[in-house]
């Protein structure tokens, strides 16, 4: 199964030597699971010519907002609708999980509550998976036929599931615990408040899991879909 990575933002150039770019992290995530993967960079304007590129898109994280005035935001939402039209399966991630909410009629905001850093918990319909976080803002509205799948006291939208159409986290499945702390090392000091920064380094021991998650989405692209 060939899945498309529509890539929205950058790894720091400071980490990406060591630890990859984010669909290098993506392909880590999801190996073992019978994919192939190419990537088209909309953050820099280049996009699949069809949805039917893909079996599957999956899209990345970004330090963009999805309301910031972006040239390559609306091509992406109008993609996104398409892909649903057609039926051809969405994973988002961070961004792409506020994305696709704000394709689809929901509403993201700069959450008022602050950053979640780090390893975090999150329930999902009774059982509780801790994946790492890096966001501020939030799906503060889902979209009408959008289904919360997973939440916590902080992030009342935490994963969404659109039917078999779209699955959608903000957390960062693909982040691993040296990646979140080059993070904080490269982006987050002046940015981050030092208090949430000092709290997910003292968790970055902390198992995660990312493959549990890796299972999930890898489950959600192989569903068969008429």
């Amino acid at each position: 199964m060939r899945i498309g990575i529509l890539q929205t933002g950058l790894a720091p150039e400071a980490l990406a030597p060591e630890m990859g770019d984010y669909p290098d992290m993506f392909a880590r995530l999801l190996d073992g699971h019978g994919f192939t993967f190419r990537t088209w960079k909309v953050v820099e304007g280049e996009f699949p010519a069809s949805v039917r590129d893909a079996d599957g898109w999956l899209i990345t994280g970004s330090r963009h907002g999805v309301y910031e005035d972006h040239p390559w935001i609306p091509p992406l939402e109008q993609f996104i609708r398409d892909a649903f039209a057609l039926r051809v399966p969405v994973v988002g991630i961070c961004f792409g999980h506020q994305i696709v909410a704000q394709a689809m009629g929901g509403k993201v905001e700069r959450y008022a509550g602050g950053w979640a850093v780090g390893a975090t918990d999150y329930d999902f319909g009774g059982e509780t998976l801790r994946l790492n976080a890096w966001h501020r803002d939030q799906v503060v509205q889902a979209p009408a036929g959008a289904t919360v799948i997973a939440t916590n006291d902080f992030c009342a939208n935490a994963a969404l599931l659109y039917d078999d159409r779209a699955l959608t986290v903000q957390a960062h499945p693909e982040f691993r615990p040296e990646f979140v702390d080059g993070l904080m090392r490269t982006r987050g000091k002046g940015l981050v408040p030092d208090e949430v920064m000092a709290e997910a380094a003292a968790k970055l021991d902390l198992p995660i899991q990312d493959k549990t998650m890796a299972g999930r989405i890898a489950a959600f692209f192989k569903e068969p879909r008429a």
